[in-house]
């Protein structure tokens, strides 16, 4: 069985996936209807929320990394309205900005002389 889950930066290195805080447990919600995904998804945008993107994957895929995560699942019946709450985590686990890699930060004394080259040039 298909089921859509909400993911952030799909298929690259920092892409991540929706959880909701229950308690102490993350829980995935994994959605019958790819229309039911996708207003959840607008829902959390109206929040302000980073926007996530509803992906298809099995069932028994999604369950399995919920496992291996220590992670809870909830499926949500075609139909059914599920609702955002209304207070998003102060820390994610996850971040929506790719991070930079060690090759991206050039020493300030490097940044320095690129930036009085540049200016040489105007």
């Amino acid at each position: 069985m298909r089921v859509f889950v909400l993911l952030f930066n799909p298929r690259t290195e920092n892409e991540g996936i929706h959880t909701l805080r229950i308690g102490d447990r993350n829980t995935i919600l994994m959605f019958e209807s790819e229309d039911d995904a996708t207003r959840y998804a607008l829902l959390l945008e109206a929040q302000d929320f980073a926007s996530p993107t509803p992906e298809a994957l099995d069932l028994e895929e999604i369950e399995e990394f919920c496992r291996d995560a220590g992670y809870d699942s909830k499926l949500i019946h075609e139909g059914e309205l599920a609702i955002p709450p209304e207070t998003n985590l102060e820390e994610l686990e996850w971040q929506p900005e790719a991070p930079e890699s060690e090759d991206d930060n050039l020493p300030s004394s490097e940044l320095d002389r690129i930036r009085r080259q540049l200016e040489g040039l105007l």
